[in-house]
């Protein structure tokens, strides 16, 4: 009779995960490969297209009221408005929301742009919290609203500010953020081509290590901290390769808080923003999919990667952390709350493809990585495996990942014909590595940590040191 040991149990055992985490990331690679080489082949496109094609510029605007949600951002708002104000756009409001600020952020707006109190009925629309007071002004030909409210989060500024909207599309935009000067002709260019379009998104790119004037880029280099320039190449790897993929069959499934538009009677027959989670922006996407696919409307959200937003990037590993958790807090509140689009027919490619994407290689890739590695270490410690080999597999694969992010970072500085040092160049090369192979697994388990006691804090800021924006 044969006597199944407990050594050969833990070694069928690993040898089983072994298997599975090596298909696990055959098929990450696979799709970043496939995403990243789709992302690049249609940017050189875009760029030869703008070399040799006339570009018809049309008068045809869409009036769009830009939404600042902000909650202590008395650094950034100033300069965050002013640039709204070098928009090379001829029909656009703004509406700059104060969630209960604890510091002068509507006073720096009061100030700074000459608002004078008055007094306006709110068609709510939306639930949100009251407001205490209405501010408005211009500056030129753009009118300027400040609502101060109560504290509610950035999903109830939002939707107070889609109350207090008159115009039939809004765009968000986060306070410590800055347009590029034809960001609005860009976002709104896929709803002059198409009559069913809900949504667009914008590409979101770092201002840390950059110069702006008027909207235009100046200078532009790799960040000098650490951090940040690692996030450079992690940002320009994920809006390059995963969205313009997604966007060939309209899945998908996020655009960024930090720069969106969306068709406002469409976002309020769905409910608007959900004020329970802390990943409204990806809610609210995942939310119209679901609206539109269940009501039968024929519908588009698309993707507008030549529409620029300069964003600010955490500069300290701790602030990266908090937002990190409060991302992953949020995904896994949207993955929850709209588990039914799973795998489900009735929703498509979303359900079936950027769906199980999002839920695989985003919620439960920390899980998942975090226990593939603990189990090459227990094999390890048993001499269950040939260690070289699994040295060797490792190494190629953060050459790999290492080699895909710069596809991406260098894809973009091509194709926007961006110039950077040669010292810039040097060390994205050993960035690229160090993000692969130390700060990803610090995220990882920061992701995976980020759901111990996230209801407590679901609906707060989070508190980032933020400096100014390098925007004249």
């Amino acid at each position: 009779m044969t006597t199944i040991t407990a050594a050969a149990v833990v070694q069928a055992f690993l040898g089983f995960v072994a298997v599975f985490f090596v298909i696990y990331l055959i098929g990450y690679s696979t799709f970043l490969f496939f995403s990243v080489t789709v992302g690049s082949s249609f940017l050189y496109r875009r760029k030869r297209e703008t070399h040799y094609k006339n570009q018809i510029m049309t008068d045809c605007y869409v009036p769009v009221t830009i939404i600042v949600p902000a909650y202590n951002e008395s650094v950034t708002v100033v300069s965050s408005v002013s640039s709204l104000l070098k928009v090379e756009y001829s029909l656009y409001e703004i509406v700059v929301v104060d969630d209960g600020s604890t510091d002068d952020t509507a006073q720096q707006v009061i100030d700074a742009f000459d608002l004078h109190e008055i007094e306006r009925p709110i068609r709510r629309q939306l639930p949100c919290n009251p407001a205490k007071s209405i501010w408005s002004g211009s500056a030129g030909n753009v009118p300027i609203t400040l609502v101060r409210k109560e504290n509610g989060g950035k999903a109830d500024a939002l939707n107070m500010g889609i109350n207090v909207s008159r115009y039939p599309y809004f765009v968000g935009i986060d306070a410590d953020s800055v347009l590029q000067y034809d960001s609005l002709h860009e976002i709104v260019t896929p709803v002059i081509e198409h009559d069913n379009v809900v949504a667009v998104g914008g590409l979101v790119r770092l201002s840390n290590g950059v110069e702006l004037k008027d909207g235009r880029l100046t200078s532009y280099s790799l960040p000098k901290q650490v951090i940040p320039a690692m996030q450079v190449l992690e940002y320009d790897r994920s809006f390059l390769s995963a969205r313009i993929l997604f966007d060939q069959f309209n899945g998908n499934l996020i655009i960024s808080g930090a720069f969106g538009l969306f068709r406002k009677d469409v976002v309020i027959a769905a409910g608007g923003y959900d004020r329970d989670t802390v990943g409204e922006d990806m809610e609210l996407v995942t939310k119209l999919h679901v609206f539109c696919r269940t009501s039968g409307r024929d519908y588009l959200i698309k993707y507008a990667p030549e529409a620029i937003c300069w964003s600010q990037a955490p500069a300290t590993l701790r602030d990266l952390v908090k937002q990190r958790r409060r991302w992953h807090r949020g995904l896994f509140e949207c993955m929850t709350k709209h588990w039914r689009v799973f795998a489900n027919l009735r929703y498509g490619l979303v359900g079936v493809l950027s769906y199980s994407y999002f839920l695989i290689y985003e919620l439960l890739s920390p899980f998942i990585e975090l226990f593939g590695l603990l189990s090459m270490a227990v094999a390890v410690a048993f001499n269950f495996v040939n260690v070289p080999y699994m040295i060797l597999f490792f190494a190629i694969y953060a050459a790999y990942g290492a080699i895909m992010s710069l596809t991406a970072f260098f894809s973009r500085v091509q194709t926007r014909d961006l110039h950077l040092s040669k010292l810039d160049v040097v060390r994205a090369l050993f960035l690229s590595l160090f993000e692969v192979t130390v700060l990803r697994f610090v995220m990882a388990v920061t992701r995976m940590l980020a759901l111990v006691g996230y209801r407590k804090k679901e609906r707060r800021w989070d508190k980032i040191t933020r400096t100014r924006i390098n925007a004249e």
